[in-house]
């Protein structure tokens, strides 16, 4: 069996879904995103995904966005779309117009709600991959959605040829060392929460999954490059400092507090849809806070 090679590496930012005060899908304000993110040197773009509120868009929406994040990547990096439905004959179809709207991989969730059993995984995922011909990444996030990946399934997965990657976001660094343990080589990890990233990278996860590279991109950019020079001073002195709005990425309210955090830095809107709604009272004080400390001690490295 031939596998697909994996085309993705180094820092994807799961970039957020943009509305206007009616809270209807604003393509330019959401390509305004997705420009600025290629011009900050992203390497990929994951639309749709959980911080894209997935879930919150209507098919043609969603289809809408995949469009958008095709013509602002141009094909210089790639665009990973997530696939989020309730039944696995939603998520294969959708899947497939994906493919057909300009994605170039995409990132398949388990089924929504439903708490599978681990033949239904398997069986959910090889057949969202038999829909499509592009490269796979599995997303695994135990406490979101309620089911782990395990080593049974990713061992029974290993010969469906284009799923490729997982996205590892477990908040237990101990799964990159267990899962390359189990597989070897046969999939490529990423890391996929981001106050675990640093381990994830050293542990030899090939890129990072990243909510808050939304805010701070060439940071973010930065502490993978100095990973892959070896540099563990320069990216421990980011992480140190970019960790307290890490922590954000492991909250129920990740995306309200990442589209909060884009909007204090001028490079988004803060509105969501529900059942989401914008952060209020000390909760929202304190992401501010945050965001304008983290502002003012950029570290200096000529960024």
């Amino acid at each position: 069996m031939q596998v697909l090679p994996c085309p993705w590496h180094g820092v994807i930012p799961a970039a957020t879904t943009q509305f206007d005060a009616s809270l209807a899908v604003d393509i330019p304000a959401t390509r305004q995103v997705q420009d600025a993110l290629v011009r900050d040197g992203v390497h990929g773009m994951i639309v749709i995904g959980t911080v894209g509120e997935n879930n919150s868009l209507e098919r043609e929406e969603k289809l809408a966005v995949i469009a958008s994040a095709a013509e602002a990547a141009g094909g210089r990096i790639p665009v990973i779309a997530g696939v989020s439905e309730l039944t696995t004959p939603r998520a294969c179809a959708f899947a497939a117009a994906a493919e057909q709207a300009g994605a170039t991989g995409l990132m398949v969730l388990p089924a929504m709600v439903y708490v599978p059993a681990e033949h239904e995984l398997e069986a959910h995922f090889r057949a969202v991959a038999a829909s499509t011909s592009l490269p796979v990444m599995l997303y695994n996030n135990p406490p979101a959605y309620r089911v782990s990946i395990g080593a049974r399934t990713l061992a029974n997965l290993a010969d469906v040829p284009n799923i490729v990657a997982v996205k590892e976001s477990a908040p237990d660094p101990r799964r990159f060392t267990d899962l390359y343990n189990m597989c070897g080589d046969r999939y490529v990890l990423f890391a996929g929460l981001d106050d675990v990233a640093l381990e994830g990278l050293v542990l030899g996860a090939r890129g990072w999954v990243s909510g808050l590279t939304n805010v701070f991109p060439r940071e973010s950019i930065a502490l993978w490059d100095a990973v892959q020079r070896n540099d563990l001073a320069t990216a421990l002195k980011i992480y140190r400092w970019f960790m307290p709005l890490l922590h954000l990425d492991a909250e129920h309210d990740l995306v309200q507090s990442i589209k909060l955090a884009e909007a204090v830095m001028g490079r988004g809107s803060e509105r969501v849809r529900m059942p989401r709604m914008p952060l209020q009272g000390a909760r929202r004080a304190e992401v501010i806070r945050l965001v304008e400390a983290a502002d003012a001690a950029r570290p200096s490295l000529g960024l």
